[in-house]
């Protein structure tokens, strides 16, 4: 693997999960005095701008030494297009969809669809980028689309779904599908830098959202306000999606997304204690078919014998059954925890153990 096992993978996906867990009830605070478009370019921006000065902290923390190589990979000239694709679907499209989907939806009915993002991301796994999807896999799939119809079904109570509000959900699985979009080209990406991904994202996307939301004739909140969206932003989709991509590293897409599945549980909980809203029977029955669908994709486990092809690039890693190559003169050094990057090369093996498709394990089944 890169250094970290496939728990310390799952850890990290779930962190990230829990900070984009918050994001949605605290959100739906802002939405009635931010507007919406001009929310998601905010909280893009904010994620964006805090990872760029996070980043020069951490240079002049180095000392600005021009001989030091960078801790991790940086992206280069054939990244580019997937990474316009990844802003345009994760970081313009999606965002703006989910907040104007979240303005007409309560906010713990609209975490419990987020759920929708890590089926939209296993299918196009599955079915475009050819990732290995066991039958468990599905039918955890099957158990949180079955959540999703329960909560788009009219019902009584301060969390029904009227005919109007059809189009939130509409909306909110429309940015589910971007992100799965996003998620997947994103692996494409996994080697590389994720605070120099992220941080692209953010500034790119922020300002292209930014500027459509102004010439509508949006207008910017008060300081108060901006200091809170700053604050989500860097947190809840900064720091969030940087992990997010250290998780893609090591577990895949489809992986990834299924422990990212925890982070609606978390917004619907948020959103139902901080914003007094009262589950329905409908709401309670979606939120168990969609727990016993994470059950089944987090108790998954896969092991078979496979054989890795001969394969070189460059990542952060240390020394481990994947890495067992000589350094070359001028290679830098391992750190204190034994993790070092440089251009490398892996040797063809066959082994047997229980992986993931993370960046070492694309191999057929």
């Amino acid at each position: 693997m890169s250094g970290i096992n496939m728990k310390g993978g799952a850890a990290i996906a779930l962190l990230s999960a829990m900070l984009f867990g918050l994001s949605t009830p605290l959100s739906k605070l802002m939405i009635g005095t931010v507007d919406p478009w001009l929310l998601a370019a905010m909280l893009y921006l904010a994620s964006g701008c805090g990872l760029t000065l996070l980043r020069l902290a951490m240079r002049w923390r180095d000392g600005w030494q021009r001989s030091t190589a960078p801790r991790e990979a940086p992206l280069q000239a054939a990244d580019l297009p997937w990474l316009l694709a990844v802003i345009a679907s994760g970081g313009v499209a999606a965002p703006v969809l989910l907040m104007f989907g979240l303005k007409v939806t309560p906010a713990s009915n609209a975490a419990l669809l987020l759920n929708l993002e890590g089926v939209f991301t296993l299918v196009l796994a599955w079915v475009v980028f050819r990732e290995n999807v066991d039958r468990r896999l599905m039918v955890g799939a099957v158990a949180l689309i079955a959540g999703a119809c329960l909560l788009a079904l009219p019902a009584g109570g301060n969390l029904a779904f009227g005919q109007a509000s059809l189009a939130g959900v509409g909306l909110i699985a429309g940015a589910c599908l971007c992100w799965a979009i996003d998620n997947n080209l994103t692996r494409k990406l996994s080697a590389a830098d994720p605070m120099q991904i992220t941080a692209a994202k953010g500034l790119v996307a922020g300002g292209v959202n930014l500027a459509i939301a102004l010439g509508r004739g949006a207008h910017l909140p008060g300081p108060a306000a901006l200091a809170g969206i700053g604050v989500i932003g860097f947190f809840c989709y900064g720091i969030s999606l940087v992990l997010f991509v250290h998780a893609l590293r090591h577990l895949g897409a489809a992986r990834t997304g299924a422990y990212y599945a925890t982070a609606p549980f978390i917004g619907a909980g948020i959103a139902i204690l901080l914003l007094g809203e009262s589950p329905t029977l409908f709401f309670l029955a979606a939120a168990l078919l969609m727990a016993l669908g994470l059950y089944l994709h987090l108790s998954e486990a896969h092991e078979h014998e496979h054989r890795h092809e001969a394969l070189s690039h460059d990542h952060r890693h240390r020394h481990d059954a994947h890495h067992t190559h000589d350094h070359a003169p001028g290679d830098p050094a391992p750190d204190a925890r034994g993790m070092h990057r440089h251009p490398h090369r892996h040797q063809s093996m066959t082994h047997r153990h229980r992986h993931f498709p993370d960046i070492h394990h694309q191999h057929q089944h």
